[in-house]
């Protein structure tokens, strides 16, 4: 009797075998050039469209001094049917322009973690992401932290999941419905908060860098990826490969970026950032996005960017820690490329 194949796992395993058709195998400057032109408008292509842009519209709603720095309540529009809740951290005495940063939350309570506070404003809240937006802030860098679609006050109640059902998995169901991915709508609203940025009197608009753990790493790899205003990256804890996360169902709608599997890999997308400055922070214990597949990753890239001949612009922090921020390079990192 014929080999038959009846499960999903066994079918993506199969797949997975095949292989991608379009790795970066360069091994010079013009076969990297030439490979990340084609992946690119590939992986374009696959994301899907993005919605019309708007006047963003912005508003301050809320002013608190917290002493170094001014945290500002903002909401500006996306786009027509949509506005972003955002926190925005400004310096006090700042003598010029300053640099600026998205601070990109990862799956949790939103935007809130990354200035210090629960999911009800209120502080003082630590988690995984150990405040990063203010220890940036208290360094001189203006950081916005804005809520992504389903999280924080973008949250729907449990009558939207029915109390068990992944939102993120239905909320990448019903852009699909319309003829979006989720990924492209969340990559539109960071877009929208650097207009934001630039448009404020603060800000350097040539100095502009992103930085997210977990969830907030995906969207600071598409955001070095897609938009040319971020000059330099921290990705913490998500450089992985594809196998790694479907084995052992690691993912899910609000990571889903569509045929990338049938054409690189994560850490090709993270090559689409080249030449820009890129730092990738692996913890030794992080359970969600393992050692050695980060590791086998993050090789990947550096061999990328060893091709396209800017080496020492791509860095690994490996820490002793779990799923969470180091920083241990990451401040020295942005000092020296922003």
């Amino acid at each position: 009797m014929a080999e038959r194949i009846f499960l999903m796992r066994d079918w993506v395993d199969r797949h997975l075998a095949d292989g991608p058709t379009l790795s970066c195998n360069a091994k010079n400057r013009a076969e990297f050039s030439s490979w990340q032109t084609e992946f690119r408008r590939a992986i374009r292509r696959a994301l899907g469209p993005f919605p019309d842009s708007t006047p963003l519209n912005a508003e301050v709603l809320e002013t608190t001094d917290c002493g170094s720095y001014v945290r500002e309540k903002v909401v500006f529009d996306s786009e027509p049917n949509m506005s972003v809740p955002a926190w925005v951290l400004v310096p006090k005495n700042l003598r010029e322009m300053a640099p600026a940063l998205l601070c990109a939350h990862g799956h949790g309570t939103g935007k809130n973690p990354l200035v210090g506070l629960d999911a009800e404003g209120q502080p003082f809240h630590e988690d995984y992401q150990h405040q990063l937006a203010v220890k940036f802030a208290e360094r001189g860098y203006v950081c916005i932290a804005p809520d992504w679609r389903g999280f924080g006050e973008r949250r729907e109640d449990e009558s939207y999941t029915r109390g068990s059902r992944d939102g993120c998995n239905l909320r990448q169901l019903g852009a699909g419905y319309f003829g979006y991915n989720l990924l492209a709508l969340q990559i539109h609203d960071g877009r929208r908060c650097i207009d934001y940025l630039i448009s404020r009197p603060e800000v350097n608009r040539r100095r502009i860098g992103c930085i997210g753990v977990s969830f907030g790493g995906t969207m600071t790899t598409y955001m070095a990826a897609f938009d040319r205003r971020v000059k330099a990256a921290v990705i913490s804890c998500y450089l992985s490969t594809i196998a790694n996360g479907l084995r052992r169902t690691n993912y899910c709608g609000a990571q889903y970026m569509p045929m990338l599997g049938e054409l690189g890999d994560i850490a090709d997308v993270a090559l689409l950032s080249a030449p820009k400055p890129i730092l990738a922070e692996i913890g030794t214990q992080d359970t969600c996005f393992e050692i050695d597949d980060a590791m086998q990753a993050a090789e990947y890239v550096k061999r990328g960017y060893t091709a396209a001949g800017v080496a020492d612009r791509f860095d690994t922090d490996v820490f002793e820690g779990v799923h969470e921020f180091s920083g241990r390079k990451a401040f020295d990192w942005f000092d020296r490329w922003l």
